[in-house]
Parts: structure tokens; sequence; C-alpha cells
């Protein structure tokens, strides 16, 4: 099998991984993301070791599930204490680059790139704080709309976004030039609010045209109570008010999805330009999805899988073109898979598998794959554990959810209770509790931000303290 001289990662935020017409998606358009799939291969059932930014970041970056890297929300980033597949490669002589969001602690913290450019790390290298007061949660907080402006505009996130691009071409035009093999994340912000996009991307999405969330309190759905207690301290929701303003959100959102899809198109033109592309193993993902008013809930943070499902694609030397595959895949597999394009061994403490290996295969039916949540507004650990048709959500103080994605892959009829699945609640819950003990990690959490918010205080203080709200780009303020 041909091996690949260059990896080229990119990574979108909050891009669900519905949301793709090469995914079978009616409305959204993204045909660069389109043409990537159809020259490789494209992964059914990914899903993120954590739906938030920064602990998925850290756990992309490492190769190792929160839990043991203890990044358990944005205000504890990645500042490679534990080794990166960055530093793998280093070690071996392999420049690695980064363009773009890295959401990490700061730029000066080794983390396994010779250089950053224009990289976005969290506010003041202390992050969201606020997100950190969980013991006990409190009761609300008075915040502004998290979505931000919606309709046409360019937003900060929009510019930086297409600064990201422009600063990719050029790069990948000099690599071109140089005998080198080399590693590169190139990172955008898109399709993470505010919903704000060029008019040009929001006019192929009418909003009268957009379709409501299928599952919504509005319809009857009840929500968890897990969830519910989230809806009490943050609701965007409620906040947007109408069906109307709802179908403009969304339509903001696909076209915001169109908008990351073109500036990726400029990365694998650059590509194809600088002769590199049949050289160069490409892959695609995105750090965690996007409810859309999925349960009444914008953003993500909750277990079901428009909040942890995550696209992903891999293309290049020795993978197949066209070729889809349900097996069960995690960003923690990313890691192993960079350092095998270069043939070298993965770090003993991963516990993920090269998706070019998994890429070969026909699918598994046995792989489980588990993501946790530990931050903002949640009133205790939540934990996901999936083998691709039957997915598991532990919530630590509440009761759990079982669901059999064949059937019912909206994630609507709650089988924990019934007797004929009692097998698969035990089989799934068995898995879960091999990976590590759910109430313990709540436990180490809790104290590792209790710790936090003391030294910014106390509660009342640090629940308006660090980024109020989205990070700013390089050289902005909040």
């Amino acid at each position: 099998m041909r091996e690949p001289r260059n990896v080229l990662l990119i990574l979108t935020d909050e891009h669900r991984a519905s949301a793709l017409s090469c995914a079978g998606h009616e409305i959204v358009r993204t045909p660069n993301l389109d043409r990537l799939a159809a020259r490789g291969t494209r992964f059914l059932n990914a899903y993120t070791p954590s739906p938030i930014c920064v602990p998925a970041r850290a756990a992309l970056a490492t190769g190792r599930p929160v839990h043991e890297t203890r990044h358990w929300d944005n205000a504890h980033a990645y500042d490679g204490a534990f080794p990166s597949w960055g530093h793998e490669l280093q070690a071996e002589g392999i420049p690695v680059t980064s363009i773009g969001k890295l959401h990490y602690r700061n730029e000066d913290d080794s983390t396994g790139f010779g250089k950053q450019i224009l990289p976005m790390h969290i506010m003041g290298g202390i992050g969201q704080v606020w997100g950190s007061v969980r013991n006990p949660l409190p009761a609300r907080r008075d915040t502004e709309g998290m979505l931000g402006q919606i309709g046409a505009g360019l937003s900060r996130y929009n510019r930086y976004d297409m600064n990201i691009s422009d600063e990719a071409y050029r790069w990948l035009l000099e690599r071109g030039k140089e005998d080198e093999g080399w590693a590169a994340m190139v990172s955008f912000v898109a399709p993470h609010f505010p919903l704000t996009v060029p008019q040009e991307y929001l006019e192929l999405y009418p909003a009268e045209e957009m379709p409501l969330p299928e599952v919504r309190p509005a319809n009857g759905y009840r929500l968890h109570p897990w969830v519910a207690r989230m809806n009490d301290i943050e609701n965007s929701d409620a906040e947007l008010g109408t069906d109307a303003r709802r179908q403009e959100a969304i339509a903001a959102y696909f076209g915001l999805c169109t908008f990351v899809d073109a500036q990726i198109g400029k990365v694998l033109d650059a590509l194809d330009e600088s002769g590199q592309s049949d050289d160069t193993l490409v892959i695609y993902t995105s750090d965690h999805g996007e409810n859309l008013g999925m349960r009444g809930r914008w953003g993500k943070s909750v277990l079901y899988r428009e909040s942890t499902q995550v696209p992903m694609m891999i293309a290049g030397p020795g993978i197949d073109s066209g070729k889809e595959i349900a097996t069960p895949v995690s960003l923690l597999d990313v890691a192993p898979t960079m350092t095998r394009a270069f043939g070298l061994k993965a770090n003993p403490d991963w516990s993920g598998r090269s998706l070019s290996e998994i890429a070969k295969g026909t699918g598994e039916s046995s792989r489980m794959v588990h993501s946790e949540y530990h931050a903002t507004h949640s009133p205790s650990a939540g934990f996901m554990i999936t083998d691709g048709r039957w997915k598991f959500h532990h919530y630590v103080g509440y009761e759990p959810e079982l669901f059999d994605l064949h059937s019912d892959p909206l994630e609507v009829e709650n089988l924990a209770s019934d007797p004929a699945c009692s097998d698969h609640l035990t089989r799934l819950e068995t898995a879960l509790r091999q990976i590590c003990d759910p109430e313990e990690v709540d436990r180490a959490a809790k104290a590792d931000q209790d710790r936090l918010v003391s030294r910014f205080g106390g509660p009342e203080i640090a629940l308006y303290a660090g980024t109020p709200g989205a990070t700013p780009v390089p050289g902005e303020l909040a």
C-alpha cells in the first residue's frame, strides 16, 4: 500500500454529522466536503469524546479520554502536560504546523506544533471560569443570548475563517516547493455560533422553507431531568421565542455549513495546485455537533447524537474511494492515525486505532466508543457509550437512557426500563464501567472545578469570571 508523505487534518467547530449533502441531507450544500468524501472513506458512526470545545480538542490532541487528562471544561485547557500526536511526530523530526483555532491554554505552551499561524486559544489563558461553578449548580445565570446576531452579515468569526483559509492556501503552495514531508492542522470556527453568515450563503436557505426540529417539547417531548436542569440556566430556545425565529437560526446555521465548506474548498484546491494531493492523507472532522433546536436545545453539551456525533472522512494514499464504514470511531482515533501515516507506533497510552486501518474493513459490530460531559450547565457527569446500534447514557444521580438507533434514530424512546432490553443495558453499562468509574470521575471533576472556583474568589465571583461567551478571535477582546 502506498504511504502518504504528508498528513492534513481539517477541523471545524460544531458541525453536526448530518449536515452534509454527501450524508444525504436534503437541504445543506457542502460540495467540497462531498468531493473529499467521493475520493475517500466516510465514517457513519463517528463521535466526540466530549460535546464541548476545550475538552474535545484536548482529547483530539492527546488521544486520551477526558477523565484521564482532566480537561473537564472550557476553563481546563490543554497545556502540553500530556504528550500529543504533534509531540510524537516532532520527536521523529516531522515538522508540525497549526493554522487557526486550537483552543488550548496559550501559545507559549509546548503542545506539539513547531509553528502556530493565527492561533486562537482560551481568553487570557483562563477561559470560561463560570462554567466550572457546578457544585452546586446555580439556580440560574443572567447572560446575553448565546446564539448572537442571527442572519446576514460578516462576523469576526467569518473574517477569521476567511483569513485561515487564505493562510492555509499560501502555506500549502509553499510546502509544494519543498522536499520534506509535513503534518498540519487547519482549524476553522464555523459553523459555531454566532449565527451570522455572509448574504451569499444565507440566501441559499430561505428561512420560511427550513424544517423545524423533529423532536422538541412543543410537540410533546419530555426532557430528561438532567437536560431540563440545563434549561434552568441557559434556554436559547425560549429566547428565540417563535418558530419563525427558529427557522432563521436554522437557515443561518446551514449557511455557515456552506460557508465553511467553501473555506475548506480553498484548502483542497491548494493541495491540488501544489501537486500534493496524491501524497497527502486528508482527515476531516469536527470537535462536536450542534443541537439546532432538537429537544429545545441549541449549541452542544448533551449526549444525544445531534451533539455527540461528528462528521468524519479520510482520503489519500491507500484509502478506498467512495466507501462508507459503519464501525464506530472517535476523535480519539485521530492521534494513532497521524502517527501511523508516518510509519510510527502509537503511544501506548492511546486507546484509539488508526482510521486508515479501520477504513480497510467492512464494519465491526463489537467496537464501542464513548463520550463524557462535565462542563457548563450540567448538574452532574454524563456518559455515553455506543456500539453503533445500541446507545447508553449514564447520568450520575439521574435515570439512565438506552436507545436502539436502528428503530429509533432520533432517540426518543428510552428503553432502559424495558425488560426485553436488559441484556443490552447491562452490556453497555458494564463496558462503560470498564472504561471508568462514573461516580468517582464525577467527584474528581467537581473537586478540580471547586479548586478553580476557589482561586477566583468563590462561586459568587467565579460565576461571572472569564470569557463571557464565545472565545474572541486573535487580537480582539471579548
